[in-house]
């Protein structure tokens, strides 16, 4: 006990000029060394005659005893990494590697990009490597397009920051090699017993009979799966407890046989690695140090964790997040690509879908779902996140991203053409943003007659001065609007100011249609500048919402809407 106490009684005496605080001494020994806690009495005694024996040292004495007994002690503890995530254990500046894994069912949607946002924002906070690990070793499950889409995906919210894209099919010589291995050193075996009656024995926690077969036979049938074996008649088991409390970490399978066509290797290939030992394999190979992950995954990092022991590694540290229920979307990648096949979506990129390609061309910025992932954190509680609560949250995020860099313009939604008897006619000019005058004007041509939106035609009321922004001020009367002034200071001191809104020379616009997330379409016309700007950029329309310009023609301009 007392070589086990006295280097911490030394360091809290070296770390506070000689004076010794016997309850942190405790703590620091009952962490490192729980057993100690059931003879608590006993360790403060031993505490106490040690400190007598500390104090009467010098701190050149205190130092070198703390240096010849337990330099690592010396160490001086590094500065906490700052970041917008909580700090990890064990995570090392310059030396951290997270990852992703999707599979390739489809295209990347809301809850993927809380997770990639996540595992990239503490790669950046790290200074370390983030890798995409797309794992396509399930060939039903597979989608071709997906492989591009993904890697699509991940570097556009990340900001291109992916270190390395691995493909898992690409790497079935290594998995075949370490499975190999753990036969060799009998942790592995081929099960070719019935399947119902191998649940049965592992929930009795009873061996199946392949297990103790000799290695050499092991072996033997190891190759057949290769060729000789049909599919459903063998499995690779891993070694376990076979007592386990839980049944699910009793001899799992890491191997079985498919001879369903990939994508990728056609059928080249039968066999194919169970997630848990790719993952395994690869988890070591590439170095992951932290695995951030849902905690539906705690299982399988169990089972991770006991076949990188059985090969001697140190598995990666296991963070786990809680469910994020993601309520009202539909997030099923196999549902949504069987309506994209039958066509009751356009792509994965339908304005309707909360996909990556869809938000993406929608307008939403990758540092807007950045913040939304700092903002839930990595936390075990689970969460119901509704359709309005997720909205309300990633358009408050990606409207600080934008709003600066989205310049104002015009459109009317349901034009009426009206005229505004003796205004003035020349060139009304607008600012480009009410926020950065540095930004400049843009200019309208104006006469009389004008577009103005039906329903701010059936607001006008009689005797009110109303302003059309930035051009004049106007009050209606028996149906017919008349010029009542031009500046804003007429309007702003009128006892009776109506109401401000927004308006077109009829001779100076063009036609656009909007887009909605609900299916809808908007017709109305723009201003004619519209058309000058490059495609993608992202407008504010004022009074409106936010949106994006996705094409443009000789006939018209189509936008989708982004968010308000």
């Amino acid at each position: 006990m007392k070589k086990t106490i006295f280097p911490y009684i030394l360091k809290n005496a070296y770390e506070f000029n000689g004076s010794v605080n016997e309850k942190a001494v405790l703590g620091l020994v009952l962490r490192s060394h729980p057993e100690l806690k059931k003879d608590v009495p006993a360790v403060l005694k031993e505490i106490n005659d040690l400190t007598k024996e500390v104090s009467k040292l010098t701190p050149e004495e205190i130092k070198k005893q703390l240096q010849d007994i337990s330099p690592e002690l010396l160490q001086e503890e590094k500065e906490e990494i700052k970041g917008p995530f909580k700090s990890l254990p064990n995570a090392v500046e310059g030396e951290f590697v997270v990852r992703i894994a999707p599979s390739p069912s489809g295209a990347l949607h809301i809850g993927h990009a809380y997770g990639a946002a996540l595992n990239a924002g503490y790669a950046e906070m790290y200074d370390g490597k983030f890798i995409l690990r797309i794992e396509d070793t399930n060939p039903e499950n597979i989608y071709p397009d997906a492989y591009k889409l993904i890697q699509e995906d991940a570097q556009w919210l990340t900001n291109n920051k992916v270190s390395q894209v691995v493909i898992q099919s690409d790497r079935l010589g290594i998995y075949y090699d370490y499975a190999e291995k753990l036969v060799d050193q009998n942790d592995a075996y081929v099960c070719i017993c019935d399947a119902d009656q191998g649940r049965e024995l592992k929930n009795k926690s009873q061996a199946c009979p392949c297990r103790n077969l000799p290695k050499k036979e092991q072996l033997e049938r190891y190759a057949k799966m290769f060729g000789e074996y049909a599919e459903g008649e063998a499995v690779l088991k891993v070694k376990t407890d076979i007592n386990h409390k839980n049944p699910a970490m009793r001899d799992f399978p890491i191997m079985r046989i498919n001879e369903h066509v990939h994508p990728k290797t056609g059928k080249k290939q039968r066999v194919w690695p169970l997630m848990v030992f790719s993952v395994a394999i690869d988890d070591h190979e590439l170095g992951i140090t932290h695995v951030l992950n849902g905690k539906d995954h705690a299982d399988n990092a169990k089972k991770e964790a006991m076949i990188m022991e059985m090969l001697h590694w140190k598995p990666p540290e296991y963070k786990h997040w809680g469910r994020i229920n993601f309520e009202g979307f539909q997030l099923s990648t196999s549902k949504t690509r069987l309506k994209i096949e039958h066509g009751e979506y356009t792509g994965w990129d339908d304005i309707r879908l909360p996909f990556l390609p869809a938000l993406r061309r929608r307008g939403y910025q990758p540092e807007a779902f950045r913040k939304f992932a700092a903002s839930i954190g990595l936390s075990l509680n689970d969460k119901t996140v509704s359709q309005e609560e997720f909205w309300k949250m990633i358009n408050s995020f990606n409207g600080e991203c934008i709003e600066a860099n989205s310049n104002r313009y015009f459109a009317i939604i349901e034009p009426l053409g009206i005229k505004v008897n003796k205004a003035p006619s020349g060139i009304v000019e607008v600012p480009l943003h009410p926020n950065h005058p540095e930004k400049g004007k843009r200019k309208l041509p104006v006469k009389e007659e004008i577009y103005i939106t039906e329903e701010d035609y059936k607001q006008l009321i009689l005797g009110k001065v109303h302003r059309l922004i930035d051009y004049c001020n106007f009050t209606i009367n028996k149906g017919k609007l008349t010029f009542h002034s031009k500046d804003y200071d007429s309007y702003r001191s009128s006892k009776d100011k109506g109401k401000i809104i927004h308006w077109l020379p009829i001779e100076e616009t063009v036609d656009i249609e909007i887009k909605h997330p609900d299916g809808k379409t908007m017709v109305g016309k723009g201003e004619k500048i519209l058309k000058k700007l490059p495609k993608g950029t992202i407008i504010q329309l004022e009074r409106m919402f936010f949106a994006r310009i996705d094409s443009i023609d000789k006939e018209k301009i189509v936008l989708w809407y982004l968010h308000e």
